[in-house]
């Protein structure tokens, strides 16, 4: 019976140590992807003003860029406050979906993490040994 015990409470935190390796595994996926789309976004939109203001590439890159540190200190017109409005309105959108996500994702693990508890303790093993090898 001690013996069990032990095993038991061990299955506990091997379970609890994967569920924390996964939960970090998945946050620094999606901290990634937002930061991969962040800058998709900001690319697409410098290319998009670029094309329809007919200017160079880089040369709207720059505008854009001092336009914003300028438009913390004095709004400088409707085009510019529109521009900063719609980078911050995507920016909003992202991290919401990335909370979402991550939230959705935890309740998930966490549940997952009860039932291989209360299936059984040697299904906790072998999942590990499943995400140590996937990992």
């Amino acid at each position: 019976m001690i013996l069990y015990k032990i095993y038991n409470n061990r299955c506990k935190s091997v379970v609890v140590i994967t569920v924390v390796v996964v939960v970090v595994v998945v946050v620094v996926v999606v901290v990634v992807v937002v930061v991969v789309v962040g800058v998709v976004v900001v690319v697409v939109i410098v290319v998009v003003i670029a094309v329809v203001v007919q200017m160079n590439v880089i040369v709207v890159a720059v505008v854009l860029v001092k336009v914003i540190i300028k438009v913390k200190v004095v709004v400088v017109g409707g085009v510019v406050v529109v521009v900063v409005v719609v980078l911050v309105g995507i920016v909003v959108v992202v991290v919401v979906v990335v909370v979402v996500v991550v939230v959705v994702l935890v309740v998930i693990i966490i549940k997952v993490a009860v039932v291989i508890v209360v299936v059984e303790q040697k299904v906790a093993v072998f999942i590990v040994v499943v995400f140590a090898l996937a990992l």
